[in-house]
C-alpha cells in the first residue's frame, strides 16, 4: 500500500510538472520556492519529519529549461531524504545572487554510504539522474554525507545559464560560454 501512494504522489507531481513544462517563458522564481515548498510539505505530511525552506537573495525569473530541472533535482533530494534519510529536520535552502542560483538540501539523517554516493544503489536512478541533470543545464552537484550526521545536497547553476538575458541566445550557447569562462560573473 505504501509503495502505491508514493507511486501515486510521484503520479501528481509528474502531472504538475506537464502542466508547467506547457509554459513558454521562463519560469518565476517565485514559483519555484513555492512548488518547492509545496512538494517538501506534501511529503512531510507522512512522516514526522520538519520541513523548513528558505529563500535567501532577491527572487529572479529563471530561464525554463533551468527552472525545470533545478525542479526535478531538488524534488529526487527531497524525496530521497524523506524516504531514506530516517532524519527528523529536512531544509531546502535556495539562494539567487549575482553569481547565479544554488539549491541546497541538508537533512539530519543517517546519512548515505559511500558506496552508493558513489555509483548510487543498483537498478535506482536517483543520484546518477540528479548529476546528469545538473549537467545538462551546466550546473554542478556536490554531494556531502557522513554516517549518523546527515546529507547535504548542493546544486549551483552559474547565472550566465539561469538567469534569462537574451532570448535570441540558447540555451547550450550559454553552458558553453559559462563553461569556458567566456562571460564570467554576471554583475547586475
Amino acid at each position: 500500500m505504501v509503495k502505491i501512494l508514493d507511486r501515486a504522489d510521484g503520479v501528481l507531481l509528474e502531472g504538475r510538472e506537464s502542466v508547467r513544462d506547457l509554459r513558454e517563458s521562463g519560469a518565476s522564481a517565485a514559483e519555484l520556492s513555492e512548488l518547492l515548498a509545496a512538494t517538501g510539505d506534501e511529503l512531510s505530511q507522512s512522516a514526522s519529519i520538519v520541513f523548513n525552506i528558505a529563500v535567501i537573495g532577491d527572487s529572479r525569473p529563471l530561464d525554463s529549461a533551468v527552472y525545470k530541472e533545478t525542479y526535478r533535482i531538488a524534488r529526487e533530494a527531497l524525496s530521497n531524504a524523506f524516504q531514506h534519510s530516517q532524519a527528523t529536520k529536512i531544509e531546502v535552502e535556495l539562494t539567487y545572487n549575482n553569481a547565479g542560483i544554488s539549491v541546497r538540501v541538508r537533512d539530519n539523517g543517517s546519512g548515505i554510504d559511500n558506496a552508493i554516493l558513489g555509483s548510487g544503489r543498483a537498478g535506482h536512478w536517483g543520484l546518477s539522474g540528479m548529476r546528469e541533470r545538473a549537467r545538462k543545464v551546466g550546473g554542478q552537484l556536490n554531494i556531502w554525507s557522513k554516517a549518523g550526521a546527515g546529507t547535504e545536497i548542493e546544486l549551483t547553476i552559474p547565472a550566465a545559464v539561469a538567469y534569462p538575458r537574451s532570448q535570441g541566445v540558447s540555451l547550450w550557447h550559454r553552458i558553453k560560454r559559462a563553461m569556458s569562462g567566456a562571460e564570467g560573473i554576471n554583475r547586475d
